[in-house]
């Protein structure tokens, strides 16, 4: 994709706001003529979205926990042909289980991977890292976990995409 241009800004963060706003309350909202807008935002679409989606009040969904999982990899995965079969492995692992929602790389805390997942409850997640453990718990020497109450009062700022859009 070409170098975003300010409207391109713009539009983004209108959509992060809302992404069900109309192209004509768009248009109207940043000064721009609606065919400009369903234009560049269907140029966004194709090339710099990754979809629309809801973000759930996850306690009404009944899920009470979001847990950020830290993994630092065993280093024979280093050694040549290991990598491959083991991120193969790992990918295949986390696709399979729709409650996580980012994995990746990371760095930092002397880990080098990183899991974010939600759980119905203490159990469901339980159940989850065992079966994370069992099945790929050769490939890492460590894993910590910290968890974060969802239903809790100790949600200062919940997770949105919205604040982001101010960040202009």
């Amino acid at each position: 994709m070409k170098t975003l241009k300010s409207i391109d800004y713009k539009i983004l963060a209108a959509l992060m706001r809302n992404s069900k706003i109309s192209d004509r309350q768009l248009a109207k909202e940043i000064g721009v003529s609606q065919p400009t807008v369903t234009r560049r935002r269907a140029r966004l679409e194709r090339e710099a979205l990754d979809g629309y989606t809801a973000v759930p009040k996850w306690a009404k969904l009944g899920y009470e926990i979001l847990a950020i999982t830290f993994v630092k990899t065993n280093q024979s995965l280093g050694l040549k042909g290991h990598f491959e079969a083991a991120h193969r492995k790992g990918i295949a692992w986390v696709m399979k289980h729709p409650n996580v929602l980012m994995t990746g790389g990371s760095r930092g805390m002397n880990m080098n991977g990183f899991m974010i997942s939600v759980h119905k409850s203490y159990s469901d997640f339980d159940k989850f890292m065992s079966e994370h453990k069992r099945e790929l718990g050769d490939m890492f020497t460590d894993i910590q976990t910290a968890i974060v109450n969802l239903g809790g009062s100790e949600i200062l700022k919940p997770l949105h995409l919205k604040y982001l859009a101010d960040d202009e």
